[in-house]
């Protein structure tokens, strides 16, 4: 039988273990039968109800906080995109015969993120196994005896662990909140264009922070000319979005002074000696030019940009490919090459986690990505970039970032 045959409704009914499905907003999507006979509910009483509804804590006992140390596992899994391991934990759920008296329970559980089609956590899938026999468990001889005192040690310890993973999620949340501030300072949203419509797409690698070492730019020139550029650190995270943000600051201020692309990225080969980390650094920029209908090109070992036409047909600009950035032992003059369009043109930038795989050829991502240009040929930028990432992106999300800029000419 292939993976296309089964039916994976039916694997999810018949799991043994305790399975639910969460929304990001913590609303029960689905649970499996296993998972109603443990907690001795119907699916009418959980699925579509808000976690804090269909299980909320004992009133009597607040420092057991089962539901809320449940909740912040889900809400992490979410924003981070990992999955999480909730260990030993305490759990007590009120009895469905006799409302207001709680059963005290024991669970072992992990959360784990589902991603969509566009790389994002659509849904959390929360797995739980009861061991609520396992605490109780007792000797016969002496008491609670040795069992009992393994297993007061054994509850202590996943309390500790609980409260050290408590304090790492908090950690991480205030590291991705200063990652949020950070890529919205470092890629703001473009400012108007001259004649032009943009939009701009930023995603990171699934699982990593919010922020990495690709940027976009989109530049206004004198004359009826923009600029538009992309790049690509080598290496993710905090370290390489600040090298980002230099390169991108000293490539924006070069294309406004330089003559053309090619002598904007040797400015910018230049400057990216001095720089730690910005060594291999790819970047490509692309002046565009309406009086004369033209677009002057240069790229430092970055993908081509790609030219669709009205009619659909793409092009990718590939004739001014030079090394990346400090490839070089000595500066050199880089390539630039010329390309003409006509009105009603797609000018796309990106960088190469929109078309790479592992074990995969560089042609066959362009391939994919002028086929995906086509078929949503005439589109206005906003929805193609929507269109792009829901094609080219892998549903369990890109395995590095991606920055994609469109350009309608």
């Amino acid at each position: 039988m292939s993976a296309s045959e089964i039916d994976y409704e039916v694997v999810f009914r018949s799991l043994p273990s305790a399975v639910a499905l969460f929304t990001t907003d913590l609303v029960y999507a689905d649970v499996n039968e296993a998972f109603l006979g443990i907690l001795g509910r119907t699916h009418d009483q959980v699925v579509g109800r808000r976690l804090s509804d269909a299980f909320p804590d004992d009133p009597e006992v607040p420092a057991v906080a089962g539901m809320r140390k449940l909740s912040d596992s889900l809400l992490w899994v979410a924003a981070t995109g990992e999955r999480d391991a909730m260990t030993l934990h305490r759990y007590d759920v009120e009895s469905m015969d006799r409302p207001g008296v709680w059963e005290e329970r024991y669970w072992s559980a992990v959360c784990v993120p589902v991603f969509g089609p566009d790389g994002r956590v659509a849904l959390l899938l929360h797995w739980e196994e009861d061991i609520t026999e396992l605490v109780r468990m007792r000797s016969g001889r002496g008491g609670a005896g040795r069992a009992g005192v393994l297993e007061a040690e054994l509850y202590t310890r996943a309390r500790e662990l609980q409260e050290v993973n408590e304090r790492l999620r908090e950690a991480h949340a205030r590291e991705r909140e200063v990652a949020l501030s950070l890529q919205e300072a470092m890629l703001p949203a473009p400012g108007p264009l001259k004649h032009h419509r943009a939009a701009v797409r930023y995603r990171p690698a699934a699982g990593a922070l919010n922020v990495c070492g690709d940027w976009y730019d989109l530049v206004d020139l004198p004359g009826d000319r923009i600029a538009v550029a992309v790049g690509d650190v080598v290496g993710s995270g905090l370290a390489a979005a600040g090298v980002m943000g230099q390169l991108r600051s000293a490539l924006s201020a070069a294309s406004r002074v330089a003559d053309g692309p090619a002598q904007a990225l040797e400015a910018l080969g230049l400057y990216a000696r001095s720089v730690d980390g910005a060594e291999s650094t790819t970047a490509v920029l692309a002046v565009i030019d309406d009086t004369d209908h033209t677009i002057a090109y240069s790229s430092a070992g970055h993908p081509p940009p790609a030219l669709m036409g009205p009619d659909g047909v793409v092009d990718f600009l590939d004739q001014a490919t030079d090394p990346p950035l400090g490839a070089r032992p000595e500066p050199a003059t880089r390539p630039q090459g010329d390309a003409v369009f006509t009105e009603g043109a797609t000018l796309v930038l990106y960088t190469d986690g929109l078309i790479e795989r592992r074990y995969e050829d560089i042609d066959a991502g362009l391939a994919r990505l002028a086929g995906s240009l086509t078929r949503h040929q005439g589109a206005d930028p906003e929805t193609l970039a929507d269109a792009l990432l829901a094609d080219l992106i892998p549903p369990a999300g890109a395995t590095d970032d991606t920055a994609l800029v469109i350009v309608s000419l």
